[in-house]
């Protein structure tokens, strides 16, 4: 029973609805992602990106980066691997897809996050996909707000955690050979001390953590491409013909790579999930779509 429920949501349902908003979207928005692309990084070159107010609010490059925080990990490494494993080369050219719709689902949900934030008596704001469907929509929503909040503590509660966790755990032993308890240990510890301290020390940590990160996984992979530049024209190709089915050895896998791409797409990137607008309601921005803009 949880099997054929779990087939149904996260292999069809979900798919749908989210691959299906974020066309939607990026139709609606007379491709959004796109006209405002270079917008993007224009915003954080300003001073205003990195300008906190007098209640010490998140900067807007300080939500980014947490949003960045939850983005890139597992869902980038240890789900293209599933894909590509499960769903062939093609795999990769529908996660690029999601991806791309992905940005104006983000855009959506982080400006909407911004405009129904509610202000805290000690200045601050709290807001997110609970905020917005229970203030946008009205009072008879409020059941949704609250069955979203129950769902998303515990998906990333627990579910999420324990994915990453497990993942960092296993590449460890893997590769230095420590035990899974002891890295689970010092993740415990270590995490601890930082969440205890609230979003503003997490977005502390973030700053100078996920530049780091980023940048690593960025020069690790310009590496490896550099050392197999003479066959990067070949694995595009295969990349594009398994997509659509043209490559031989392959061919029957379309529908493979096309439910594997776009499921590990949803889990890389995000988009429609929940997690960023919670912490792009906090940052403190001129105006409701520059963070939306942000952190498409």
């Amino acid at each position: 029973m949880l099997d054929l429920l779990n087939d149904l949501l996260w292999g069809k349902v979900l798919i749908t609805v989210l691959l299906g908003i974020g066309i939607w979207f990026t139709l609606a928005s007379r491709f959004v992602q796109f006209r405002y692309f270079g917008r993007m990084f224009r915003i954080l070159s300003t001073k205003h990106a990195f300008k906190r107010d007098q209640h010490g609010h998140l900067s807007s490059f300080q939500a980014l980066l947490l949003s960045v925080a939850g983005r890139v990990g597992g869902g980038n490494i240890a789900g293209v691997a599933i894909a590509i494993t499960l769903g062939g080369p093609g795999a990769i050219f529908w996660m690029w897809m999601v991806g791309l719709m992905g940005m104006a689902t983000s855009y959506f949900e982080c400006t909407l996050a911004q405009a129904y934030k509610q202000a805290e008596p000690d200045g601050t704001y709290r807001g997110g996909p609970a905020y917005y469907i229970a203030r946008g929509l009205g009072g008879n929503w409020k059941w949704l707000a609250t069955l979203y909040s129950v769902l998303l503590l515990v998906t990333f509660g627990f579910g999420f955690t324990a994915l990453q966790s497990y993942s960092i755990a296993t590449s460890f032993e893997d590769a230095f050979g420590i035990s899974v308890y002891y890295t689970g240990i010092a993740l415990a510890l270590i995490v601890g001390l930082i969440i205890f301290g609230g979003v503003k020390r997490i977005a502390k940590v973030a700053e100078v953590l996920v530049p780091v990160m980023a940048l690593g996984y960025l020069a690790i992979a310009l590496v490896v491409l550099g050392l197999n530049i003479s066959q990067l024209p070949d694995v595009f190709m295969l990349i594009v013909r398994s997509a659509f089915g043209i490559e031989p050895a392959i061919g029957g896998g379309i529908g493979a790579a096309i439910l594997m791409g776009v499921k590990r797409g949803l889990f890389s990137n995000e988009a429609g999930l929940g997690s960023a607008p919670n912490v792009a309601a906090v940052a403190y921005v001129p105006h409701p779509a520059n963070q939306g803009i942000v952190q498409s």
